[in-house]
């Protein structure tokens, strides 16, 4: 499902043109996971699930000038002048890339529900995904680097898109998550690939839409903030890749004995 790796360049090229902010934000929409709470604004309600992704900000070194560029953009998302309950930040601790969504809320109830065992056979399934996929790239010593592309607007949340900086870079990570979706035993557990790979790390989702919003004036600014961050493209050096659990959009977490991957 996932693009060979000139398509995806392609892709991720027209979504951070102007042309494409001016389609995407007439249908931006609230987002669920976040509903208004009495006078603390909108929090995050409950949306559990698992995923594969690279280690939160607060638990990574080597990235954190990546993530500090991002924590400065959320803050110029702020000054937009837009209705002030528009968006909701993610908490900058909990900056990532997601590697493969695996499953969230109804779908990870009804397989809870139907196997007291899930989250054991999970961990055992990534252990031996993880081990095969270590063995298979035995000798390769490629970094792999992601660049922030630009500005990405979806339906219900705004980030920042990235490119690999080369195609070893991408298929890397391709070959992973073949090596999870595709694997037998996973998909008995009810997980499988929904979304092409579009590598992206969230900023904010959306809250209040004003039904007077002035679709426009939010295009020139999303492109103009494109153009100023553009001219700063930080680079993310993927090193691990981690099992997680999250219980709402605000933080992903992870025990002593799941399985790590390291690159």
């Amino acid at each position: 499902m996932d693009d060979k790796y000139q398509i995806y360049l392609n892709r991720l090229a027209r979504m951070t043109l102007p042309e494409a902010y001016r389609t995407q934000v007439q249908h931006i929409q609230t987002s669920s996971k976040f509903q208004p709470h009495l006078e603390q604004g909108r929090q995050a309600v409950p949306f559990p699930g698992y995923t594969v992704i690279t280690p939160p900000w607060e638990e990574e070194t080597d990235n954190s000038t990546f993530y500090a560029h991002l924590q400065d953009y959320q803050q110029e998302l702020l000054q937009l002048r837009v209705n002030s309950d528009w968006i909701v930040l993610v908490p900058p601790a909990s900056f990532h890339l997601t590697l493969a969504d695996l499953i969230w809320d109804s779908a990870y109830y009804d397989a809870q529900r139907k196997n007291p065992k899930f989250e054991e056979q999970l961990c055992s399934c990534f252990a031996d995904i993880f081990e095969q996929y270590q063995q298979s790239t035995q000798g390769q010593t490629h970094p792999i680097c992601w660049q922030m592309q630009g500005l990405v607007v979806m339906s219900r949340a705004i980030g920042v898109c990235l490119v690999p900086q080369n195609e070893a870079s991408y298929e890397q990570i391709i070959n992973l998550r073949r090596a999870i979706y595709q694997n037998a035993n996973l998909i008995g557990l009810g997980i499988e690939q929904h979304y092409h790979f579009t590598a992206h790390v969230t900023l904010g989702y959306f809250g209040e839409i004003a039904p007077n919003l002035d679709y426009d004036y939010l295009t020139t600014m999303f492109s103009q903030l494109n153009q100023q961050w553009m001219h700063n493209s930080p680079e993310l050096l993927i090193q691990r890749a981690e099992l997680r659990k999250f219980d709402d959009m605000t933080r992903y977490y992870r025990e002593p004995d799941w399985p790590i991957l390291n690159f």
